[in-house]
């Protein structure tokens, strides 16, 4: 077990499986020392545990904890490419998309959840610059979707 994965078991979380792509994409590709991985919806065994809008359907602090899953399923796509999560030198960058009803203002305290997730597991690696953007509709109808940028270290 790699350090991280040992960090994540000490937090009570296991790493799922990657979420197979549901149109004609990677979950994640390698260019150089960069990993980038598709956007993540917060899947749970295969399937969205919520679906809706964040600020209607589904309350911000729901959809922190979906990014927190958004995040977790990101980390997988990584490793599925990278074959060790400990060869992430940094998470460069996170863009999260909060599915919003009109009138919610609080996507970057929702996009927190994939954040802070990172930096619990991966610590002064897991600081990054980010993006956190308010959209109609997501696919399937998820609250949350994160994409995650990482340089790896070069073996």
């Amino acid at each position: 077990m790699s350090a991280v994965e040992a960090k994540l078991a000490g937090l009570g979380l296991t790493l799922p499986e990657v979420v197979p792509p549901l149109a004609a994409y990677q979950p994640a590709v390698q260019s150089g020392p960069y990993v980038y991985t598709s956007g993540q919806l917060p899947m749970l065994g295969g399937k969205l545990p919520v679906t809706g809008k964040v600020g209607a359907e589904v309350t911000p602090d729901e959809a922190k904890e979906l990014a927190r899953t958004c995040a977790l399923n990101a980390l997988a796509a990584v490793k599925s490419v990278a074959g060790d999560l400990d060869r992430v030198a940094r998470v460069v960058k996170v863009v999260g998309f909060v599915a919003s009803a009109t009138d919610f203002t609080g996507q970057p305290g929702v996009i927190n959840g994939a954040s802070e997730l990172l930096g619990e597991v991966l610590g002064d690696k897991g600081v990054h610059a980010r993006s956190a953007v308010g959209v109609a509709v997501l696919p399937l109808d998820a609250p949350v979707e994160v994409e995650i940028q990482v340089e790896l270290v070069q073996p």
